[in-house]
């Protein structure tokens, strides 16, 4: 009972991984990507890479694989990602910072009573 429930725990966190590379991979491959169009064959064939290998049953040839894709995604990963401007690193990032405490706005300047 505790091989099997030893097998479950290491398949599912190898599921995890999986999970988590394709996941990266994709969004770095939008990176590398100029136009959606291109984007859509490199993410096809991306799908296609993990799709190769889903009826891996032996769990450390399933355990190379992902070190292997894992090494080969830190490898071409893009330098120079791309950021959303409002997320924490893009360029519009806290442009325009909320006022500190104790600063009272007027929104209706020049019509108050």
């Amino acid at each position: 009972m505790a091989s099997t429930a030893g097998y479950l725990a290491r398949r599912a966190a190898q599921k995890e991984r999986v999970r988590l590379l394709y996941r990266r991979a994709l969004k770095d491959t939008l990176n590398w990507a100029v136009h959606r169009h291109l984007f859509y064959q490199d993410a096809s064939d991306l799908r296609d890479k993990f799709e190769a290998n889903r009826h891996v049953d032996n769990l450390d040839v399933v355990d190379r694989l992902i070190d292997d894709a894992e090494a080969q995604y830190r490898n071409f990963q893009h330098p120079d990602p791309y950021i959303v401007p409002w997320a924490p690193g893009g360029t519009k990032f806290t442009r325009n910072p909320p006022p500190p405490q104790g600063i009272e706005i007027v929104y209706n300047y020049g019509k108050e009573d």
